[in-house]
């Protein structure tokens, strides 16, 4: 277990802030390796809520050296708000390391993204306007700027006068917008890059040499499965791949080194922002979701979509990712239900799927097939065995565990790190 990847099974939101913060302190490092400030993750400290972004949860604990990778993309404004916050909470970020090749998020890339995603109106793919998938365009077109760009200017002040000859044209003649000019965010960059230049470092050599000593890696990911880019509802997909694969594209370890992927899925599922979901509620069921289960984006804030575990999803994530095991999280949510259903197929024009159909008409209009399954009228949050838990409980994760095709390891039946049921994850004695 010495290098772990966790990822999300479903659409993201699936708690896996809880999850890597409580796993974080069995590890050396904790390193994050795609996307940017739109996602998020809650950590508890002491009586403090603390909402990260960008920083991995292990900068909680002193004996974890935290990462942010080269597939990330990095607002420097925000990056830095996040290490003043932890900081005025007694939380040292004097670790963290910072890719040399990591992108930077432009200002031009916000005003991009709401901008396009103002123009596409009822189109909208429900972005988080924060810039991500502007800066990710600009990587793949190699018109980015790196960390590393910030610590020489000349480069610097050369590579954003190349990038506004075409962002310039755009936000005015397509957009109507203000323009830019390289002093102006010359003056704000280069003015970070003092406070940033001592997290900055190369990763892979660093992540390498720790796995060569025998330390321990752990990968965490953002968004989930279904907003890979590759593999998820595309067009309504994140600009990253938040599926394992991009664990070893966004750090510079290879896969042979990977030797478990966790997978999290919420003990029913969520997603933010438009694209097809076949489980969606809108009735009674759904608002009780949303009402107990909190679901309110940690980014963004918007009330989050809910519906019934989708099975189909998950055996999907198992493939994409090589799923080891999966952590089904809030668990306590679904106990004020007399029946909880579970999708098990989709049905569409007279075919029945079992796997995510791979044409997106298909998947947009497909009906769910469920099987219903008795619910428990009992409070598990105080449960810290899985024999403890009401005999519906446990039948409903064995359920999930027989759909999936891999054990469910870990069990969380509350938000806090106390309310977790291992089953068969053998925590490391430091």
């Amino acid at each position: 277990m010495a290098a772990t990847v966790l990822i999300g099974a479903q659409w993201g939101d699936e708690g896996k802030g809880k999850i890597t913060d409580l796993l974080s302190q069995d590890f050396d490092y904790v390193a994050r390796f795609q996307g940017g400030n739109n996602a998020g993750h809650t950590v508890i400290h002491g009586d403090r809520t603390l909402k990260l972004h960008l920083i991995p949860s292990g900068v909680m604990y002193e004996t974890v050296t935290p990462v942010i990778g080269n597939g990330c993309v990095i607002d420097p404004k925000v990056l830095l708000g996040e290490i003043d916050t932890l900081q005025s909470e007694g939380i040292s970020c004097e670790r963290l390391i910072i890719s040399t090749n990591a992108h930077l998020i432009m200002p031009y890339h916000r005003d991009l993204d709401g901008a396009s995603e103002r123009r596409l109106g009822a189109n909208e793919i429900g972005t988080t306007r924060r810039g991500i998938g502007p800066a990710y365009q600009d990587k793949a077109a190699r018109l980015g700027l790196r960390m590393q760009d910030l610590f020489d200017r000349s480069i610097f002040r050369e590579k954003v006068a190349a990038a506004l000859i075409e962002k310039n044209d755009i936000l005015q003649k397509v957009y109507g917008l203000p323009t830019y000019t390289v002093d102006a965010i010359a003056d704000e960059y280069l003015a970070y890059a003092e406070r940033l230049k001592p997290y900055v470092d190369e990763v892979s050599p660093l992540l390498n040499d720790a796995l060569d000593r025998g330390d321990w890696v752990f990968f965490e990911g953002a968004q989930g499965t279904q907003l890979d880019i590759d593999h998820g509802t595309y067009p309504f997909v994140t600009s990253s791949n938040p599926t394992s694969g991009g664990a070893c594209v966004g750090t510079g370890v290879g896969p042979a080194r990977i030797d478990r992927v966790l997978g999290i899925a919420k003990a029913y599922i969520t997603r933010v922002g438009a694209g097809p979901f076949p489980t969606e509620l809108f009735d009674d069921d759904g608002r009780q979701l949303i009402d107990v289960g909190h679901e309110y984006g940690t980014t963004t804030g918007r009330e989050r979509r809910p519906g019934w575990y989708d099975a189909v999803i998950v055996k999907s994530a198992v493939q994409v990712n090589g799923l080891t095991d999966l952590a089904i999280t809030k668990l306590d949510v679904l106990s004020g239900f007399d029946e909880i259903k579970v999708c098990v197929a989709y049905e569409h024009l007279g075919k029945r799927y079992t796997s995510v159909p791979g044409h997106q008409s298909a998947f947009h209009h497909a009906q769910p097939v469920y099987e219903t399954l008795p619910g428990w009228q009992t409070d598990i949050t105080g449960v810290r065995r899985f024999e403890d838990l009401p005999g519906a409980a446990r039948d409903y994760i064995n359920y999930l565990e027989e759909l999936s095709g891999v054990p469910v390891s870990i069990i969380a039946v509350g938000p806090d790190r106390a309310q977790t049921i291992f089953r068969d994850w053998e925590r490391r004695q430091r």
